[in-house]
């Protein structure tokens, strides 16, 4: 499928996008607010300044795709594959990542403040700069994220309290 024809169906209307193969698709800007782009494949594409607010894309393909500036406020990212992925400065308030692969992926400056991250896979992935506050991490172990001047307060670790420790070899201090 292409990209403006997603946009023109979406115009009229047409919400299910379910398994939409999207490929490099060139969706910068786009209001996409409550799709349903479940399982969809939308590897290496553009989606920078897109809003995707309130949208579902549980178990969807976005390895590779530019997600900077995004709005992604409240959002089904249930399962979804981020590996390497650019979601710098994306506004995720409220999203739901639980079980996401987000390996190498670039959350510089992202906005996670109570976001689900349950037992999501941060292996190389860049939380510099982000804000967790009040995100629920159980089962996730950051340690393996860059996380310098991350804002890590009233992290929900699922009855796992963490104090301090080496990360990336910058020290980084939680409370919950």
């Amino acid at each position: 499928m292409k990209a403006t024809q997603l946009i023109r169906q979406y115009r009229y209307g047409i919400l299910d996008f379910n398994r939409a193969n999207l490929h490099s698709a060139h969706l910068e800007a786009a209001d996409l607010t409550r799709i349903n782009l479940t399982q969809a494949d939308l590897s290496n594409a553009d989606l920078n300044d897109a809003d995707l607010s309130g949208a579902c894309l549980q178990q969807a393909n976005l390895t590779n795709a530019s997600l900077i500036n995004t709005s992604l406020v409240g959002t089904n990212l249930l399962e979804i594959n981020l590996i390497g992925a650019d979601l710098k400065n994306a506004d995720l308030r409220g999203a739901d990542l639980s079980g996401a692969d987000l390996r190498c992926a670039n959350l510089h400056g992202a906005n996670l403040c109570s976001a689900n991250l349950t037992d999501v896979d941060l292996s190389g992935a860049d939380l510099s700069c982000a804000d967790l506050t009040e995100a629920k991490l159980a089962g996730t172990d950051i340690s393996v994220a860059e996380t310098k001047n991350a804002v890590l307060e009233h992290i929900n670790w699922g009855g796992c309290e963490r104090k301090q420790e080496n990360t990336s070899h910058h020290w980084v201090s939680w409370s919950g």
